[in-house]
């Protein structure tokens, strides 16, 4: 997962990755400015807990019809910031309104009192609000990062206050105008627009309850241990370098197909994306021969075009940072069959990119590298496949693909991430949980389980009488 964006010293700056042109400056808050978002969203959280179920479904059907009505410029707002492509851009809207659809429709029964009667007693649990949580998200996807954490948060009560990535600082406030616009109390969908450090601060703050971070190892640690320090919950969900595992009785071109549309869909910017594709060695000629033809024909170029699919990376610091770890698994003998480049001329394009003959130790296999490079891993039989897939401090989600169903959800119990998706490539959904084990963090957004995340389940128990 990408780290937040680097930070000027007296605000944030958008710069379209396409060009590298200016898009706006947000000057940081004031402390004052802090002071009073604090304030307005614990005034408007004290009115929102108290609020019936039935009043906050009823904003989350506004909140759905305001994000499609606002589809486009939204979507066009998304693409200059950020550089995914307009397709997707407008996929990632209707996507959040559809979630937000789906958490009024299901919500209220997931926190409704759940009944546990003890020996006759009227014994229940409660699901409540524990206060404002903050949202630390990241820049890859702007808005329904932020919708997808925030969703289950203030449908259970509680309320919300973003520190977006300074990059997408125009997508930050465009949010929060569609939650004014769709009639949620003032301020209970708010922007902190500062620096890391301050940040630090806020999280100390009573008026704080707990965090959510979606981001790099290195935010999620630094934000943990803060929250940590001042005894509060965070959720965390981290970084990811994904096994994509193929077996020699796979659809392959199916196979290939997917891999080449997860590793390179959004400049390989997804936490979830297939990372590490690790090849039965009977098929791995195969595979790769027809991997590196489909990555080779993919069209590079302005994210608004409505034939590119590999848009720019998201800054030119980051665009950096995928060659260094592209050249030091080159240099540590990973043999490069396809890109490796920075693109000549302006913005931060990223040549998609082949590594085979990885192995671990090297960066294409122990670390994140979030943009175009598929790194092509060999094992030699099933066994093999599970250990270099679990090989990893990461455990975010993971892919199998074979013939044999069974197999594959066998293999699935034994490895060590917090999805695996059989015959087709890692997604997301409402309806399931999303998150991951080791490094890749802990807590999970989404579905039930995302509903309760921010809730005290507290017991009540009330004795028959005598």
């Amino acid at each position: 997962m990408p780290d937040q964006a680097l930070e000027p010293a007296r605000g944030a700056t958008s710069r379209n990755p396409a060009d590298g042109s200016l898009i706006a400056t947000y000057p940081f808050q004031t402390a004052e400015a802090i002071e009073s978002t604090l304030a307005g969203c614990a005034a408007a959280y004290a009115t929102w807990r108290a609020t019936p179920m039935e009043e906050r479904v009823a904003c989350y059907g506004r909140l759905a019809a305001t994000l499609r009505a606002r589809a486009e410029p939204l979507a066009r707002l998304i693409t200059a910031e950020m550089g995914r492509t307009l397709a997707l851009a407008r996929y990632e809207v209707e996507k959040c309104a559809a979630t937000i659809e789906w958490f009024a429709e299901h919500g209220p029964a997931v926190l409704a009192d759940e009944p546990a009667p003890v020996d006759g007693d009227n014994v229940y649990v409660s699901f409540l609000p524990i206060g404002t949580v903050l949202g630390v998200m990241p820049w890859n996807l702007p808005l329904w990062q932020a919708i997808r954490a925030a969703g289950p948060i203030l449908l259970s009560g509680n309320g919300f206050l973003l520190k977006h990535a300074t990059n997408v600082m125009g997508c930050a406030f465009a949010l929060q105008e569609v939650y004014e616009a769709s009639a949620f109390p003032k301020g209970l969908f708010a922007n902190l627009n500062t620096d890391n450090d301050t940040v630090a601060r806020v999280i100390e703050d009573p008026r704080i309850a707990a965090v959510s971070v979606t981001g790099s190892v290195r935010a999620g640690s630094a934000v943990a241990a803060t929250a940590a320090r001042v005894i509060k919950k965070s959720v965390l969900e981290l970084g990811g370098a994904d096994p994509f595992i193929v077996l020699v009785d796979a659809d392959l071109d199916g196979a290939v197909k997917a891999a080449v549309q997860s590793r390179y869909e959004n400049a390989g910017q997804v936490c979830l994306a297939a990372k590490r594709i690790i090849l039965e060695r009977p098929i791995a000629e195969e595979f790769t021969r027809k991997f590196v033809d489909a990555a080779a024909a993919l069209k590079v170029g302005d994210p608004m075009h409505e034939a590119t699919f590999v848009g720019p990376i998201a800054r030119g610091d980051l665009r950096d940072g995928i060659h260094d770890q592209v050249e030091r698994s080159i240099k540590a003998g990973a043999r490069l069959l396809l890109g490796g480049h920075k693109m000549n001329g302006p913005g931060y394009f990223y040549e998609p990119t082949v590594l085979a003959d990885v192995r671990p130790g090297m960066a294409a296999f122990d670390e994140e590298i979030f943009g175009p490079v598929g790194a092509l891993v060999v094992a030699e039989d099933v066994e093999d496949a599970i250990r270099l897939a679990n090989a990893s401090e990461y455990g975010l989600s993971g892919n199998v693909w074979t013939a044999d169903v069974g197999k594959a959800q066998a293999m699935a119990r034994r490895l060590e991430t917090g999805g695996v998706f059989v015959n087709g490539f890692t997604a997301s959904n409402a309806r399931v949980p999303v998150g991951g084990v080791k490094k890749s963090g802990f807590g999970r957004e989404l579905s039930h389980f995302g509903l309760r995340e921010f809730t005290n389940a507290q017991t009540v128990w009330v004795k028959a009488p005598a």
